[in-house]
């Protein structure tokens, strides 16, 4: 797997609570910004601003999505490079499980 969120982005991703059952990340990526290829568990991303992602895996596939504030959206554990294709600032907090 590809390294951790918090390592290989820690200017977009944060942890903000941990323990034996989950890791919150907090995030925040601007316009136009992207991560370095980056591995999570399963996990459950929550927006705090609406926001257009785009996704790409190790192989190339890439997958859109567009959310509003408020929004939860499950992810299975995986690899992937996340872009911010929206207009503004995109944030948030993910609850990855242990």
């Amino acid at each position: 797997m590809a390294g951790d969120a918090t390592v290989v982005a820690p200017l977009v991703y944060s942890v903000v609570e941990e323990n034996d059952r989950v890791r919150v990340l907090k995030y925040s990526v601007g316009p136009d910004e992207a991560t370095e290829l980056h591995s999570h568990p399963d996990h459950v991303a929550i927006t705090t601003s609406a926001g257009k992602f785009r996704f790409t895996t190790p192989d190339g596939d890439s997958m859109e999505i567009e959310l509003e504030a408020g929004q939860a959206l499950f992810l299975e554990a995986g690899d992937h490079r996340t872009e911010n294709i929206g207009d503004s600032e995109a944030t948030g907090f993910i609850v990855e499980l242990k």
